[in-house]
């Protein structure tokens, strides 16, 4: 058990753990910024993101209230706007600012502009992508950036545990408390078994989502929910965590993958069109603007044509497109079709919803700050309040950007005021045992995803929630005595992890009496005329 001491911890190497790590690194020279990721720094939510950055980019056709008008429509209501108005109107110089670093957007041949997408949502083409790899492009420029700076230090491998705060201390410490601190993390190193305390005057959440819950998502096999699930255990505020986004287009493949393959929206964007399997359109039935409405009504839509029809997918059109120029935009969704013996201009794409995103998180002002001192949160883990009750296409990576920019601008007077707590106690494994039984991870994980994906899906009902609750609590309280006596593992820990975010998607879910954005219940199909945020 070693003690490490750095001046910003930082978990998560996504887009916003090392957009952060570079400004930090900037202002503080002589500091040392500190990024722990739980496998490769290279393995991250951000890298499997394939349509774009959402950016206001060509001012004679867009303005940036139109993308605030389009934000806050996908939002239904529970987006705070002026977060929706900070994000928007920085979020060009944030994306300039990745330009300069290296990052490679699409031009158009002719021209020599940058070449704009459109995707589900928007009014106006204002996607920069690159290729269908825009999230992995992103990653490689920041990665090769955080090199070029000899205070940033990356360990691999190493598994936050839980949030270092006065309940170590022995203090009483419930969710009221007004003064609550973060002084750091117990971090377990993969390779060795050791558990590490790690101290720091501040730290940062960017540990991405909890995609992991469902049977069927997108998300990578990282996304298990790590930041949310620690910020909650230490009595931080978590809001909005009913609203998970199914994102309606994940490749449908009878021989099941996970994650699931993502079929970007730009596909939709570039022409494509939704059908069934006969070749009928189907999304004039739901919304005016076809297969490009927002994803809670596609995903919807593709949801309830399954199951009226009883089939297992519906499928995407793309044979009417340009071959060449469909392979230019989208090769890495071109080679999985075809590996999987599907010819887009040929067959139509079979898809199905999958979980994708989660809206809600925890919550965060203007400048990311959790609810604990010393404690702030970026990224898909965080609720700032933009996504509200739906996230517009292509925001998320530029949010990301924005709230590192705006922690980091927080930070310049604020960090080196904080000290590091010495009396912090190491972490304690006495009584536990090495385990014997993996089986039992295994089977209550497989038991969670199909819990979560059967009765807490895109469509919901309080019959199906107060199931979904008492089966909760049962692997809830096998999982804790488990812990109990266990020595800890990355997989107890995700299992556990990734229960507490069921828990709060259920508890979420079931308090929201009406339908809006992402949370559809057969019991209250109306919205209420007024607004609430979910805050536990």
């Amino acid at each position: 058990m070693a003690r490490i001491h750095a001046d910003l911890l930082i978990l998560g190497s996504g887009i916003g753990g090392l957009t952060l790590a570079i400004k930090a690194a900037r202002q503080f020279p002589k500091q040392r910024i500190l990024v722990l990721t739980k496998t490769i720094q290279g393995e991250s939510n951000t890298r499997y993101a394939q349509g774009g950055v959402a950016a206001v980019w060509n001012f004679e056709n867009d303005n940036f209230q139109k993308h605030i008008e389009d934000t806050l429509d996908a939002g239904d209501g529970l987006c705070k706007r002026d977060i929706v108005e900070i994000v928007v109107q920085e979020g060009p110089d944030r994306v300039r600012e990745i330009i300069e670093w290296g990052a490679r957007f699409d031009k158009e041949k002719n021209s020599g502009e940058y070449d704009l997408a459109r995707e589900g949502g928007h009014s106006q083409h204002r996607i920069l992508h690159y290729k269908d790899l825009t999230g992995w492009e992103m990653q490689r420029t920041l990665m090769e950036k955080a090199a070029q700076y000899t205070n940033i230090e990356i360990l691999e491998h190493y598994f936050a545990l839980d949030l270092i705060t006065q309940h170590h201390l022995g203090r009483m410490v419930i969710r009221v408390t007004p003064d609550i601190e973060c002084y750091g993390c117990y971090a377990l190193h993969k390779e060795t078994g050791a558990i590490d305390t790690i101290l720091a005057r501040a730290t940062v959440l960017c540990t991405g989502g909890g995609g992991q819950v469902y049977k069927a998502t997108t998300n990578p096999v990282i996304a298990t929910g790590d930041g949310v699930a620690m910020a909650y255990r230490a009595k931080a505020r978590v809001e909005n965590m009913e609203f998970m986004q199914f994102h309606p287009t994940s490749l449908y493949n009878p021989s099941g993958e996970n994650p699931s393959f993502l079929v970007s929206e730009a596909v939709r964007g570039f022409g494509g069109i939704l059908k069934t399997a006969e070749g009928e359109e189907f999304m004039h039935v739901y919304d005016p603007r076809l297969s490009l409405a927002p994803r809670d009504i596609v995903a919807r839509a593709i949801d309830s044509e399954m199951k009226k029809r009883g089939t297992d997918c519906m499928y995407l059109d793309c044979r009417h497109l340009n071959r060449e120029d469909f392979t230019a935009h989208f090769p890495t969704i071109y080679e999985k079709c075809k590996s999987i013996g599907i010819d887009p201009f040929e067959q139509m794409i079979p898809v199905v919803p999958a979980c994708h995103y989660m809206c809600g998180g925890i919550r965060t002002n203007a400048v990311g700050k959790t609810s604990i001192h010393r404690l702030y949160a970026a990224g898909e883990c965080a609720s700032t309040g933009l996504h509200g009750a739906n996230r517009l296409a292509s925001n998320s990576l530029l949010e990301a950007m924005v709230f590192a920019h705006r922690i980091a601008d927080d930070l310049q007077m604020k960090l080196l005021q904080y000290d590091h707590r010495e009396d912090v106690p190491d972490w304690n494994a006495e009584g536990t045992t090495e385990p014997q039984e993996m089986v039992l991870i295994t089977q209550s994980m497989k038991e969670l995803k199909e819990i979560m994906s059967y009765y807490v899906g895109i469509v919901r009902s309080n019959v199906r929630l107060k199931r979904a609750s008492d089966r909760l609590f049962l692997l809830y309280q096998e999982t804790e005595e488990l812990y109990k006596t266990t020595a800890v593992s990355s997989q107890l820990m995700e299992l556990r992890n990734l229960i507490t975010i069921a828990y709060l998607i259920t508890r979420s879910a079931t308090h929201r009496r009406e339908s809006r954005g992402l949370h559809f219940t057969t019991d209250y199909p109306q919205q209420l005329p007024f607004v609430e945020h979910s805050v536990l």
